[in-house]
């Protein structure tokens, strides 16, 4: 299943930020790389006025060159299904506005509150349910973070604190460091959960600063990582997760099930394989939030459960992610029976 990646003879750059800085935006110069021309070029550009192209060169290299229908491309390619709009796909599907309670803040379920620590990502997928979320009315500096955590403070059934975004591990090492002190000083705050993508599409972002930082937490830490194929998994990742994992944190995956994209049962089940390999557990498998944009990546529930009622045949329970979907206003995620 994976193929095999490309490397120049450069000296790769190791510091993650050197590596963003560098990361394709600019469409052309992709098709370049990847030696892809594709016919709705013009589409693409437009599409890519709304949400703009984002992709990483780590990512880049795990692209199939030539193969303009390549499973990891398909995520980031702007394409010209994005114009459409058929009705039921919307700017906020999991109604976030009603439980985005005060700036920064989103408090969904019990127990739980996710804090919006960084606005940015290191890559723009293209089925992202937040691609439309107003992140200008978010933002939270450095010096409102303790205003904010008032809200967690003032809680005392809040015993976990998820820090989402974007992407959180944006923060630079020592602002993240910061940043986890503040929580570490709510006494009923138990757990910290980490959702990122960046270690996915940068996988240098995990640095020994941040492994070491997370290992002497008093907090039981976690890292839910957004994988979605297993071509997204290379023997660069690997030294990097079990960095993580020698950190004590708790390493999980969750994954969007998207049409062309991880929609078969080989990919899926060979992905669950190579996860666990990594030492990370599968631990949701989504179907696709309705967001305005992404209708083409969408698949039909009674499908899903089908290819998931193959992938139980197929694989041992623990490699098994559980089949959800998550609805705005629900007290948790939706099993999918």
């Amino acid at each position: 299943m994976h193929i095999i990646t490309r490397t120049s003879d450069a000296v790769e750059p190791q510091d993650w930020r050197q590596i963003l800085a560098e990361s394709y935006r600019d469409l052309d110069k992709l098709l370049e790389f990847l030696q892809i021309d594709p016919d709705e070029r013009l589409s693409a550009n437009i599409a890519s006025q709304d949400f703009s192209l984002l992709v990483p060169g780590p990512y880049a290299d795990l692209i199939e060159p030539g193969n303009p229908k390549d499973p990891l491309l398909l995520q980031v390619l702007p394409q010209a299904a994005e114009l459409h709009s058929p009705d039921g796909y919307v700017t906020d599907p999991l109604a976030e506005k009603h439980a985005n309670i005060q700036q920064g803040i989103i408090h969904k379920y019990r127990g739980r509150v996710l804090l919006l620590a960084a606005s940015g990502c290191a890559v723009n997928c293209r089925y992202c349910f937040r691609r439309h979320f107003p992140y200008q009315e978010n933002r939270v500096s450095r010096q409102q973070w303790q205003q904010t955590l008032e809200y967690v403070a003032r809680d005392s059934s809040i015993e976990e604190v998820i820090l989402s975004g974007g992407d959180p591990l944006m923060l630079q090492d020592h602002h993240l460091s910061e940043l986890i002190d503040q929580i570490e000083a709510i006494p009923h705050v138990q757990r910290l959960r980490i959702h990122t993508r960046l270690p996915v599409v940068i996988p240098q972002r995990i640095t020994p600063e941040l492994c070491q930082r997370l290992k002497d937490s008093r907090l039981l830490s976690s890292c839910v990582l957004h994988i979605n194929h297993p071509n997204e998994l290379s023997a660069l990742h690997r030294n990097y997760y079990q960095a993580l994992r020698d950190a004590n944190v708790t390493l999980l995956n969750q994954a969007v099930l998207l049409r062309q994209v991880n929609d078969q049962l080989s990919v899926l089940s060979e992905l669950s394989k190579q996860l666990f390999e990594f030492g990370i557990l599968p631990y949701y498998l989504h179907l696709l939030d309705p967001v305005k944009g992404a209708s083409h990546f969408d698949i039909p529930q009674q499908e899903a459960v089908a290819l998931h009622q193959q992938l139980m045949s197929e694989l041992p329970g623990y490699l098994v992610p559980k089949l959800v979907r998550e609805e705005g206003g629900k007290a948790h995620k939706t099993a999918i029976i």
